[in-house]
């Protein structure tokens, strides 16, 4: 049992959140079901019709490229690099790939990857539920609390991504 819990936590910790909706990419699921992308990729093209785009979508420049920056062992284009944008593969997108690749090892990391979905869906709503109790709290209390309350909702809300200013800075 302590494999599968370490399989889907490594699974939750590659489910990435794009366009709102959470995905896994062609390359991450190639890796955990021991293929090649590009066999992944194949097959599912040659069965197209069980992937529309609330399943599967590819990235567009601007998210493979954020995506990229974010990456430090990603290559250009020409040097190993990939030289398309991955595609990325919601909940059911996921679960429609049994269907296309039938190994054995396919079967058993859609099971663990369904769980971490699961296991995803459950932190979100307990985020969620969370932050309805502080709601019922703050309406409770008057003002003398706000700047608790206030606190408590930046450390809940989710880390901004920082960019780098574009340019060079005197002393770098």
């Amino acid at each position: 049992m302590p494999v599968q819990h370490a399989l889907v936590e490594r699974i939750t910790k590659t489910i990435l959140f794009i366009r709102g909706e959470k995905v896994l990419l062609d390359e991450d699921l190639a890796l955990l079901y021991g293929v090649e992308t590009k066999v992944l990729v194949q097959a599912v093209k040659r069965n197209l019709d069980r992937f529309p785009e609330d399943f599967m979508f590819q990235l567009g420049v601007e998210e493979w490229e954020y995506l990229r920056s974010q990456s430090v062992t990603s290559k250009p284009e020409g040097r190993g690099g990939r030289r398309y944008a991955p595609y990325a593969f919601t909940e059911q997108g996921v679960a429609m790939l049994s269907s296309v690749l039938k190994s054995e090892q396919a079967v058993q990391v859609n099971i663990e990857i369904m769980r971490a979905f699961v296991r995803l869906r459950e932190i979100l709503s307990t985020h969620h539920e969370l932050a309805r109790k502080l709601d019922g709290l703050e309406r409770k209390y008057d003002s003398q609390f706000k700047a608790v309350f206030d606190a408590i909702r930046q450390l809940m809300a989710p880390p901004l991504p920082k960019k780098k200013p574009i340019g060079f800075r005197k002393g770098e």
